[in-house]
């Protein structure tokens, strides 16, 4: 499922206009990243929670020629999935 298809389904399943559920959900979506940008996590009980790690500098190599190459540190998004959230999933998977 694409943002758009996302977008037509809550429509549907609201009755709002498609117009009115992208602008929420684009409202949504820019919370949850300027939350993330100033370093603080993002918890949805039941769904996930969206958090910033650091990831350290490494060394890795470049497959193709085998050479060494210096990876730097950064930010990453990393989302850990609810229990609910999960056990939906896993009761699906046994249909």
């Amino acid at each position: 499922m694409n943002k758009g298809e996302l977008i037509d389904a809550v429509s549907k399943m609201t009755q709002h206009p498609k117009s009115q559920t992208e602008e929420m959900f684009n409202a949504f979506m820019a919370v949850i990243q300027n939350s993330l940008t100033s370093g603080n996590s993002v918890q949805m009980i039941g769904f996930g929670t969206f958090a910033v790690e650091e990831r350290a500098a490494r060394v890795g190599r470049n497959p193709a020629t085998g050479k060494e190459l210096k990876i730097p540190a950064k930010r990453v998004v990393k989302f850990k999935v609810g229990s609910k959230m999960k056990d939906a999933v896993a009761a699906s998977s046994k249909k």
